[in-house]
């Protein structure tokens, strides 16, 4: 295999990581905020409602996978360009450590630490059959699922992926869009059931994002909302992406939802710049006591659009984003060329070492 199709970028993880961008930040800077419950009966009670049936934990679930995606496409692609996957894979976490302990000063709920010991856990299932990866992954999805255990869901997804990566699920997608209406069809009657499920667990009245017990040892109301939609958000999580890569076989709408797959390519500059820019707007503002949960969203979308805009411009211009060169070049552990060449200076310098 050809370097330069060993290194192709697959476009649709970028649409996919942006996506799950969206969604992280409406959740994060309520927390990041410290913002109060809302009245009942208010359009925040409303927000609040939605934002726990269709965006809290669904996100998240689409990053844990897309990180174990990753991490196969990663190590698979530097040994074929004739590295050692493993050594880099390593090093590249290391990074990825750091860059979370310094997030978490900030951002007490950030994932990339918790991405680098999971990360850690799943490389020896990197040799491991598919099949059983698959298996495994589902079978621990189910269980911490109905545990309604958060954290611990984090691993099986990026399991999850690592064996998605195996199956090549993201290899030549215009070629797979009957298989892919299909799992969308599946995964949207699954949601369904399960958000309706969810939703006769509703409270009455708006409630603190904490599983909190009664005084018998029982599950409060908001208590088992939270936890049911643990367990149904990595099933919403597989209907989003399905919808999405079906979209994303139209030029129309990839060309619309581009700022999406840029916004994506530097998903780790942006994942951290989301919370610097939700501080910078709470210090803006001072007074974030009180700002309401609508108006938090109105925040987040003056980021994002920000976000896009710079994400776009910049790789115009340049191979990667600022934070995604600081991590390719420890990893890789020499310098990297990060402004982009043209095509003509491409084949030029690709003379050039012909030539010598």
């Amino acid at each position: 295999m050809e370097k330069g199709v060993v290194n192709k970028r697959i476009d649709a993880l970028d649409y996919i990581r942006g996506f799950a961008l969206l969604g992280i930040i409406l959740v994060n800077i309520l927390a990041l905020l410290h913002i109060k419950i809302p009245e009942p009966n208010t359009i925040d009670a409303s927000y609040q409602r939605f934002l726990y049936l269709f965006v809290e934990g669904r996100f998240y679930s689409i990053f844990s996978f897309l990180f174990g995606v990753g991490f196969y496409i990663f190590i698979t692609r530097a040994i074929a360009n004739g590295n050692n996957g493993y050594i880099l894979f390593l090093r590249r976490l290391v990074v990825l450590f750091v860059f979370g302990l310094m997030h978490f000063i900030f951002q007490p709920g950030e994932a990339l630490t918790v991405y680098t010991v999971c990360g850690l856990l799943t490389l020896p299932f990197f040799k491991v059959n598919k099949h059983i990866n698959l298996a495994l992954s589902l079978i621990l999805l189910v269980v911490f699922g109905i545990a309604g255990a958060k954290l611990p869901l984090t691993l099986p997804l990026i399991l999850l992926g690592l064996a998605a990566g195996q199956y090549q699920v993201f290899e030549n997608l215009s070629q797979k869009t009957k298989q892919i209406a299909i799992f969308t069809a599946i995964m949207l009657g699954l949601s369904l059931m399960g958000l309706y499920v969810q939703y006769q667990s509703v409270p009455s009245s708006p409630f603190q994002n904490m599983i909190i017990m009664n005084e018998d040892g029982t599950l409060d109301q908001a208590g088992k909302f939270l936890e049911m939609g643990i367990g149904v958000g990595p099933i919403v999580s597989a209907f989003y992406i399905g919808l999405l890569l079906l979209l994303l076989q139209t030029r129309a709408v990839q060309l619309l939802l581009s700022p999406l797959k840029y916004y994506g390519r530097m998903a780790l500059t942006n994942y951290i710049g989301q919370t610097a820019f939700i501080f910078l707007a709470g210090n803006l503002i001072q007074t974030t006591a009180s700002l309401s949960y609508i108006q938090t969203l109105y925040i987040c979308i003056a980021i994002v659009v920000f976000q896009m805009i710079f994400s776009t411009v910049w790789l115009r211009l340049f191979r990667m984003g600022p934070l995604e060169l600081i991590w390719r070049i420890f990893t890789y552990w020499k310098n990297v060329p990060l402004k982009k060449i043209s095509k003509q200076e491409e084949q030029e310098n690709r003379k050039t070492q012909e030539a010598l």
